[in-house]
């Protein structure tokens, strides 16, 4: 076992992750676990503290910084306690930041970027061995990060990343100058890595990208995208294809017809709006107006009536008025979104967007968050109650249900992406349910009658995870296999950077 991973006193060296914000720091971290474990690291266990703690920080979230050096300020003690014991900080804030980092927290021992994630065990050896803290952030991407070992937390769900960065200019959003300009994977590259996990027993993958919907933009096809979903039906034993999240500007015609034509790419599209009102959408740098997000959603329900269709909302945004605000509200009523993930504007450093005139009170901005809430939760209850009394193909999840063990509850998500508690049956996270929905509340259905159970593959693999000593252990395949992460609540943090 080598130097970095033995303690003290020659034990085998533990880490823990701290992850915030969106799916691509999810993505992230599963790949610095992987890393930590193809090294020799091992998960420390609920409720030890880690010989290493990681914190994979956001930039995008309120008062991320506050947060970060808050929680910092309380390992200090820890640390000083815990001989050998490292801390290490990357992600967005990271990449932002920089050495001002160890300036706050001169007892953080590795500060790392977005661009060079792989670099995570060799700067804790170096930090370990010169006694003095590591800072190393790249202005580009070092490794296309598909290519780090992985650890992944679902045995029947994965991401797959086939784009990072983002070419857009929003004025609200820090993430293109974290992340980098947009890169895309070669088709085959994605493919081969779709294969593999479903190899492994994945049923479900979600293509991942900051603007997923331009995919294809670096080796010019603009119709790659939906030529991607058409090829993910191809996939034997591939049963579930999502994607988050698409930028309205770019979202073609191809892609409907490929969402409607490939029976495993499921009827759901989480497409951020921000705001209904054109004047604001301007400000914003979104690159359409308010009739073009209609429009698409008119033909994705022509050509999917079933269809169930989430966004993100951002309220407050410098400049907006009463009547821009009336907009958005008629937008959302139009739409009638499944559910909406809401968001009180809030100023990041170093976005366009933070010099704005127009700056909206608070108590102004918290009165219309307030109303665009209610008029969602009504909207969604009213959709959800449509779903009483249809069959529904459940995928068994672990996690969903935060209160499963309490109800003798089940959870899963059916193909729509909804949330459903179904009763208890002899079924794994991973297995397939198929149930009938007999109750609505605005943010899950309730399914008491259970028609069938079909153990899958995947629920083969949840099982022997369970069963394996070993079942942690990271596997480097050439590519990144990536859990699913745990639901959030509506209204609370959105499916995917906000950037979108």
């Amino acid at each position: 076992m080598t130097a970095t991973t033995m303690g003290t006193e020659g034990a085998t060296r533990t880490y823990e992750l701290r992850t915030y914000g969106c799916q691509m720091n999810v993505h992230d971290s599963e790949r610095l676990a992987g890393l930590l474990e193809d090294a020799g690291y091992v998960r420390a266990p609920d409720g030890e503290t880690a010989d290493v703690v990681v914190f994979n920080t956001c930039a995008v979230r309120e008062n991320a910084d506050n947060r970060l050096y808050g929680n910092l300020g309380h390992l200090r003690p820890v640390k000083t306690a815990r001989k050998g014991m490292q801390i290490a900080v990357g992600g967005c804030l990271a990449q932002k930041d920089q050495g001002e980092i160890v300036r706050r927290a001169p007892w953080v021992d590795v500060v790392f970027g977005t661009h060079n994630i792989g670099s995570l065990p060799v700067l804790l050896e170096r930090a370990r061995v010169a006694e003095e803290a590591q800072v190393e952030i790249k202005e580009s991407l070092e490794t296309f990060p598909s290519t780090l070992p992985s650890r992944r937390e679902s045995a029947y769900a994965a991401w797959v990343a086939i784009s990072v960065g983002c070419n857009n200019t929003c004025t609200f959003c820090i993430v293109p100058s974290l992340r980098g300009k947009e890169k895309d994977r070669r088709p085959g590259d994605v493919l081969s890595e779709v294969r593999t996990l479903v190899g492994q027993g994945v049923l479900e993958i979600t293509l991942l990208g900051q603007n997923v919907n331009t995919y294809g933009v670096e080796f010019g096809d603009r119709l790659a995208f939906g030529k991607l979903l058409r090829a993910c039906g191809e996939v034997e034993g591939l049963e579930r294809v999502r994607f988050t999240s698409p930028h309205p500007a770019a979202f073609t015609d191809d892609v409907i017809a490929a969402m409607a034509e490939t029976p495993n790419v499921m009827h759901q599209l989480h497409m951020p709006l921000q705001s209904g009102s054109d004047r604001v959408l301007k400000a914003m740098r979104r690159s359409y107006r308010s009739d073009r997000y209609l429009g698409i959603i008119e033909r994705v329900r022509a050509a999917m009536p079933d269809a169930a269709i989430s966004t993100d909302i951002i309220v407050g945004f410098p400049g907006e008025t009463e009547e821009d605000f009336q907009q958005t509200l008629d937008v959302v009523r139009q739409a009638r979104f499944a559910n909406a993930f809401t968001f009180q504007y809030s100023i990041r450093p170093g976005t366009p967007a933070a010099t704005m005139d127009g700056q909206v009170p608070k108590a102004v901005v918290q009165e219309r968050y307030e109303r665009l809430v209610a008029l969602q939760e009504e909207i969604s209850w009213a959709e959800n109650r449509a779903q009483v009394g249809r069959i529904v193909d459940v995928l068994v999840a672990e996690g969903e249900g935060r209160k499963d063990e309490a109800t003798r509850r089940l959870s899963g998500r059916a193909a729509d992406n909804r949330l459903v508690h179904l009763a208890a049956v002899d079924a794994r996270p991973g297995d397939m349910v198929t149930v009938e929905v007999t109750y609505a509340a605005p943010h899950h259905l309730v399914a008491d009658k259970v028609m069938s159970v079909r153990r899958t593959r995947a629920g083969d693999t949840w099982q022997a995870r369970q069963e394996s000593p070993d079942r942690g252990r990271a596997v480097s395949l050439g590519m990144p296999s990536i859990g699913r992460p745990a639901a959030v609540p509506a209204s609370a943090e959105p499916p995917a950077c906000s950037a979108v």
